[in-house]
């Protein structure tokens, strides 16, 4: 794959751009954006750049982080605290995203999508309000692990790390996770599944595979 040099700017106005032209694959009136990515590539900053570019071009946005979206501890801890495999498998609950934040967003739905669900730290339900996106609205996603789950994205984005800049720059005690992503590099092939790819082993020097 070809990648071109980018700056985070530039390239959250090229995918607010491509976001702002095109129609939702199942003709829903709203837009579901992946911004996929292991923790250390930072998701969430690629998404909130990416959202304010798409404000400014009069799109509502809702934000939505797949940490928020963890399962019980008894669940995810069933196998240990620094089990890859059930980080891989089980931390993330992905039964709540399809029903609190992409069904509301199918054609005839709602629009009414639930923010975060748990609370790792406290490790109960977070009770957070619904948030209603009205039509035309788009729906970003971020977090790890995204992709493969026949979530209805109508654009993905993968933010990709070689192994050595994903170990480098995950922290030591998150290190454990380093063979979960190994085996999603191997299982699900992101960098094929996505729509576009960024290379963020710099942060200062992304480079992307172009609009598409």
């Amino acid at each position: 794959m070809r990648l071109e040099a980018i700056t985070w700017e530039r390239l959250a106005d090229a995918l607010a751009e491509r976001i702002v032209a095109m129609p939702a694959h199942d003709g829903s009136p709203w837009l579901r954006v992946a911004v996929d990515g292991a923790p250390a590539a930072s998701p969430d900053a690629l998404a909130a750049r990416l959202a304010e570019a798409l404000r400014a071009r009069g799109r509502a946005v809702h934000q939505v982080g797949a940490s928020g979206f963890l399962r019980p501890a008894s669940l995810r801890l069933e196998y240990g605290r620094q089990d890859p495999d059930a980080y891989h498998d089980a931390w993330f609950d992905r039964q709540a995203l399809w029903r609190e934040v992409f069904r509301p967003l199918d054609p005839g739905g709602t629009g009414r999508v639930l923010p975060d669900l748990w609370d790792p730290v406290a490790d109960r339900a977070t009770r957070s309000a619904y948030v209603e996106l009205p039509p035309g609205g788009v729906l970003l996603l971020h977090g790890p692990l995204l992709l493969g789950h026949w979530f209805p994205f109508d654009l993905s984005v993968h933010l990709k790390l070689t192994p050595a800049a994903l170990a480098r720059r995950t922290p030591e005690g998150e290190r454990w996770t380093l063979p979960a992503f190994a085996r999603y590099e191997a299982e699900t092939r992101p960098e094929e599944a996505a729509d576009v790819v960024v290379r963020a082993d710099d942060p200062r020097r992304p480079a992307w595979s172009g609009p598409g």
